[in-house]
């Protein structure tokens, strides 16, 4: 059975999936020059691969099922302008990103005898932009459906290409770019994703557009495996997964990852799987999220794991 297979078996299952924390504001706090550089946490394919690897690998021991690739800003024409590489490059550097985390998964699972599967992460067009437009939304008002295709159509295909287990359609802030993923997806036709929304509330994605019609939007996808929300507070999630639960189909499952807790209550009233963090979601974060979630130990780095008092 095939590792994609494998994924969507694992989701049918009445067990949560652990996804991995904040990537690039991981990779950031090692790194500090990161901050507003253009391509963020996508410049590491290039300057510091391995640094990307031991990341992937910390997450891996602190209990994450799924790792997510670090490619959510990275494009071939921020590549080419910003690294000053060819087109042909560009489309490599982008595919090491699937192979990094192969590589640290397969390593892992040597050890182990359990393997992590790969999330190719594709972040909205605001991501490339660099300016923080991703949570706004404002940008798809003057593209079409068909350039927002254009510019998807590339990075997806280098994912597919590199093997990625699922494709990992984050922080998307508008009902359009939504509708431009689902189309440009169906030029895979055997690759599946989810799609997760960047919220500005309990009750709107970022561009001011009600959860629910994006969620329909969404489900119109028969690829998709999850479709929910990323890189919002934690006190966001139930109210806008309750709302649309109506129209999520059977086949289908929520998906939930937001930015750093201070206390979440992980006893949500819908069922989210995966379930994972974002931004400043550290390792020994995901290792007390899986403790919560399923009961079994995972690691954590010493004198860092929250405390019963400080996450719950």
């Amino acid at each position: 059975m095939s590792s994609a297979s494998c994924l969507r078996e694992r989701l049918r299952e009445d067990q949560p999936l652990i996804l991995d924390g904040g990537l690039g504001t991981e990779l950031e706090a090692e790194e500090p020059r990161a901050e507003g550089d253009m391509l963020w946490s996508a410049r590491f394919l290039f300057s510091n691969p391995d640094l990307i690897k031991e990341m992937h690998d910390r997450f891996i021991i602190s209990g994450a099922d799924i790792i997510t690739t670090a490619t959510y800003q990275a494009s071939i024409p921020g590549f080419v302008s910003h690294l000053g590489l060819s087109v042909g490059d560009s489309r490599k550097l982008l595919m090491s990103g699937v192979y990094l985390a192969k590589e640290a998964a397969e390593k892992r699972s040597d050890l182990s005898k359990k393997s992590a599967f790969v999330a190719g992460s594709v972040g909205p067009y605001g991501a490339h932009l660099a300016n923080g437009s991703e949570y706004k939304g404002t940008y798809a008002a003057r593209l079409t459906v068909e350039r927002l295709k254009d510019f998807h159509r590339p990075h997806i295909e280098c994912l597919v290409d590199a093997g990625a287990d699922v494709i990992a359609f984050e922080t998307i802030p508008s009902i359009k770019e939504c509708q431009a993923l689902v189309e440009v997806l169906r030029e895979f036709p055997s690759s599946e994703a989810w799609m997760s929304f960047s919220c500005g509330d309990h009750k709107t994605i970022a561009d001011g557009s009600l959860f629910t019609d994006a969620v329909q939007m969404a489900c119109r996808s028969k690829q998709l495996l999850a479709v929910g929300v990323n890189c919002c507070p934690p006190d966001v999630v139930e109210p806008l997964l309750d709302a649309a639960q109506s129209l999520l189909p059977p086949e289908m499952t929520w998906v939930a990852y937001p930015n750093k807790w201070d206390a979440w209550d992980t006893k949500l009233g819908v069922c989210v799987c995966p379930t994972g963090g974002c931004c400043f979601v550290r390792p020994a974060d995901i290792a007390w999220l899986r403790q919560h979630l399923k009961g079994d130990d995972a690691k954590c780095e010493p004198n860092d794991c929250p405390t019963t008092e400080s996450t719950s």
